[in-house]
């Protein structure tokens, strides 16, 4: 089986992982599998950023925000 396939087979598997794994481990395959499948980070931080300043706001209320 050749590296990329190899590759594709255990991303596949990764869809599937156990309850038990752990966000750690999930961010690791995650970071592996993007620098895999796209190279390096093409994605700015300003959008997680943008994101994390609504941290604990409830779902409801952003929505209600949103529409504003």
């Amino acid at each position: 089986m050749s590296s990329k396939a190899e590759f594709e087979k255990a991303a596949e598997e990764a869809k599937s992982l156990p309850d038990k794994t752990s966000n750690d481990d999930k961010l690791i395959l995650y970071g592996l599998y993007k620098q895999a499948t796209v190279g390096d980070c093409n994605t700015c931080k300003a959008k997680w950023e943008a994101w994390n300043t609504q941290k604990g706001k409830e779902q409801s209320t952003a929505q209600e925000e949103y529409i504003m």
